[in-house]
């Protein structure tokens, strides 16, 4: 896809295993049967994209190959070892559709993190660089050096805070802000090109699907 065209589409889209071994094989198979082939992972061309709904769903993708290897050789339950599967290869596209949105916009994974968290706060996009620290994870000096190189790119800027002068701020510039928007359309891009075979109610109901699952895992 072209710049021009993801663009346009940016601002148009609003199981069981015997063992813990077994299991991460399987889904390291499965992950590697796509073989980085677009084509066999997404379904196919623009043209196959447009077959009936019942023909896609009879179309073979790489999990199926995947079950059908590991049928009779490790004990599974089929429809858990599908969606279980599935979700895994799912999220490794969600993962490379960030990798290339950011590629877009010039940005590296550690500066968007860090505008990510500036913009959640709203206008002026500002944080105490001590707490940013913490929500990163990082060390005071691994916090210095990634602040400098943004600074450097003119992406953010420190401030003394009035209250209290020994407290340095950290804020996004106009520059940095307009970054961060970019690098959040072009992941709208990615986003909105996985989930464009399903309607809006077949959305909504992965999604209630999706939400009870997660809420079963996180309140255990």
């Amino acid at each position: 896809m072209g710049r021009e065209a993801a663009e346009g589409r940016a601002r148009s889209a609003g199981g069981r295993a015997t063992g813990a071994e077994a299991a991460t094989e399987r889904a390291e198979d499965a992950a590697e049967s796509t073989g980085g082939n677009s084509a066999e992972s997404t379904g196919g061309n623009s043209g196959e994209n447009s077959a009936a709904e019942s023909g896609e769903e009879s179309a073979e993708d790489s999990v199926d190959r995947h079950i059908a290897r590991w049928t009779g050789k490790v004990p599974f339950d089929v429809p858990t070892e599908a969606v279980i599967t599935r979700i895994q290869l799912l999220a490794k596209h969600v993962s490379h559709g960030k990798e290339r949105a950011l590629a877009e916009t010039g940005l590296q994974a550690f500066e968007f993190e860090t505008m990510h968290r500036l913009a959640s706060r709203g206008a002026p996009w500002r944080a105490p660089s001590a707490e940013l620290a913490a929500e990163l994870l990082l060390s005071p000096a691994g916090m210095t050096g990634r602040l400098d190189t943004l600074e450097k790119s003119g992406l953010v800027r420190r401030l003394r805070a009035a209250a209290d002068r020994r407290r340095v701020d950290v804020e996004l510039t106009e520059e940095g802000h307009r970054r961060w928007l970019d690098a959040m359309r072009w992941r709208g891009v990615a986003e909105h090109e996985m989930i464009e075979p399903l309607d809006d109610g077949e959305r909504a109901a992965l999604a209630a699907l999706l939400k009870r699952m997660l809420l079963a895992v996180e309140t255990r």
